[in-house]
């Protein structure tokens, strides 16, 4: 027998996009301040970027939950547990930088990240086409948009590190891997923001 759904806490949703935007901004900032330059620098000379995977676990869990709630996700144990998982997905990211070497073909760790980063994913679709209330209920139009273009850009950082690992022309060098984990980050970030903007304005 199924109680009724009790309300304990509620999630805004306009200040988690401002919490990942804050989050990006800030270790933007910290990582470019004097005290932190040089670590930054001397990481990237290694190959692993830990600022990189801590901000991440972070941000990209914040936008994964966003993207939950406007599916019409509303319990807080499969929130938390996504949340969790995602942060796995990064950690193992930070995993394959920190035991691995670009070119010497082990992979492991970035596999396990992929699954862990197909859950939410997938528990995602999965909502999406679920029934949610009454038969005139359905999803607003801008979230299959959100949906899709969030999909696509999380895969391209896997392909990043993928291909930094494979180590072949220009990704060979490091650097390069860096400045397109630079770009999609920017681009994720904004365009998640901007369409809960748009999308709700026009709400």
């Amino acid at each position: 027998m199924f109680t009724e759904a009790i309300n304990l806490f509620n999630l805004n949703i306009s200040l988690m996009v401002a919490a990942f935007l804050a989050l990006s901004a800030f270790f933007h900032f910290f990582i470019s301040s004097p005290a932190m330059f040089s670590k930054y620098s001397n990481g990237l000379k290694k190959h692993i970027n830990v600022f990189r995977w801590v901000e991440y676990s972070l941000s990209s869990s914040i936008m994964i939950i966003v993207i939950m709630q406007l599916n019409g996700t509303a319990d807080y144990i499969a929130l938390l547990a996504v949340f969790a998982v995602n942060v796995c997905m990064i950690l193992f990211g930070w995993l394959q930088e920190k035991y691995t070497t670009p070119g010497n073909r082990d992979m492991l760790p970035f596999w396990f990240g992929c699954l862990a980063g197909a859950i939410p994913w997938l528990v995602i679709t999965i909502n999406l086409f679920s029934p949610k209330g009454p038969p005139e209920a359905s999803t607003p139009g801008f979230v299959y948009g959100i949906i899709i273009s969030l999909f696509l850009l999380f895969n391209c950082f896997a392909i990043v590190q993928w291909k930094q690992y494979k180590a072949q022309g220009k990704w060979a060098n490091y650097l390069h891997g860096e400045k397109a984990y630079i770009v999609l980050s920017l681009v994720a970030k904004s365009l998640l923001a901007w369409q809960v903007f748009a999308g709700t304005l026009a709400a």
